[in-house]
């Protein structure tokens, strides 16, 4: 996929109208979602509890919208010294630093559902960019300084980078992924909104790796 260059005009899809109308659906169908949820964040809470060797939630430092940071929430997959020498580290496919558990919980995408309250408080949408650390977004801007762009909008669950780009354990995959990220800030909508949450679920219960 070709590199958009900071020296192009990048406008967003979705006018103020449309925008409004995606929040009102994030914030009713996380509501919904936890309430319907809440027996399987109850049966995670036990595996987790069960595994007894940290907190259940894992919360980290995100930079979000208008580049504002908010701590996201996750199921905790990893051992607690995943980064015990202080140094931010990618993720991977088959990290060696997921617990039993976790695996388990990443492989079906367990981990993700207690940003149903990320969603809800406003900090996320079910659709937008994956939100990065600092650490990440510093050394991204580097090579493109375009990543400016991802703050005009909420991170979100799922992207179609998410579903298609992979793990983003190289700084290749970084931009590839911002590359998706920027297009998607260009032809967004609701009805693609719409797209890639159907095709997200669908991934989901066919057992389908992303």
């Amino acid at each position: 996929m070709k590199q958009i260059s900071v020296s192009m005009e990048i406008c967003d899809g979705m006018n103020a109208a449309e925008k409004a109308i995606k929040r009102g659906f994030d914030a009713v169908c996380a509501l919904v979602g936890l309430i319907f949820l809440s027996p399987v964040f109850l049966l995670v809470y036990i595996l987790l509890k069960r595994q007894g060797d940290g907190p259940v939630i894992f919360r980290q430092e995100r930079i979000g919208y208008k580049g504002q940071p908010f701590y996201i929430l996750k199921f905790r997959s990893m051992r607690m010294d995943s980064e015990k020498d202080g140094r931010p580290c990618l993720a991977k496919k088959g990290d060696e630093r997921l617990t039993p558990v976790g695996k388990f919980l990443r492989e079906h995408h367990l981990d993700e559902l207690p940003q149903l309250w990320n969603v809800l408080r406003g900090d996320m949408s079910f659709v937008g960019p994956r939100p990065e650390r600092r650490y990440f977004i510093n050394l991204i801007m580097k090579e493109n300084p375009d990543y400016e762009y991802i703050f005009l909008m909420r991170p979100g669950l799922t992207s179609m980078a998410t579903l298609y780009n992979g793990y983003t354990d190289t700084m290749q995959k970084m931009l590839t992924r911002l590359d998706m990220d920027l297009e998607y800030f260009q032809r967004r909508s609701l009805w693609m909104d719409l797209k890639v949450i159907y095709t997200t679920v669908s991934f989901i219960l066919k057992g389908k790796k992303f």
